[in-house]
């Protein structure tokens, strides 16, 4: 990725931090790696491949981290997205549109940190 190109991006819209645009293509890769094949993906493939990353990388703290970074919603990836596209950093084809990202999933159902199982286990003994 051009450092250059993306600090265009930035300085055009500055609601999203550097790392944002990172993570969407680090998630990009993620997902290109768990489906097998090198080709274009959707923009429900990406947001289901941002969510695995985010759970994978950061647990239960992603969505602190997206709040962060100025990601408050899936719509917010389709931003970052398009605005990659626009910067030409990334494709996309005639079908696809921001729309793919809107409301897809909610971040506090996906990353909620309440759940049993995303809790640290406590050692036997203490």
């Amino acid at each position: 990725m051009n450092n250059d190109s993306l600090d265009t991006v930035l300085k055009k819209d500055a609601r999203y931090q550097r790392e944002a645009y990172n993570f969407v293509f680090e998630a990009l890769e993620f997902t290109l790696k768990k489906i097998k094949e090198k080709r274009h993906i959707s923009g429900q493939e990406l947001l289901d491949g941002i969510r695995d990353y985010a759970l994978q990388q950061f647990g239960p703290l992603a969505k602190m981290v997206f709040n962060k970074w100025g990601v408050h919603k899936t719509d917010d990836f389709g931003e970052i997205v398009f605005n990659l596209v626009n910067s030409g950093l990334l494709g996309k084809t005639e079908q696809d549109s921001k729309d793919d990202f809107k409301d897809r999933y909610d971040f506090e159902t996906v990353f909620n940190s309440d759940k049993e199982e995303d809790l640290p286990q406590r050692h036997k003994g203490h």
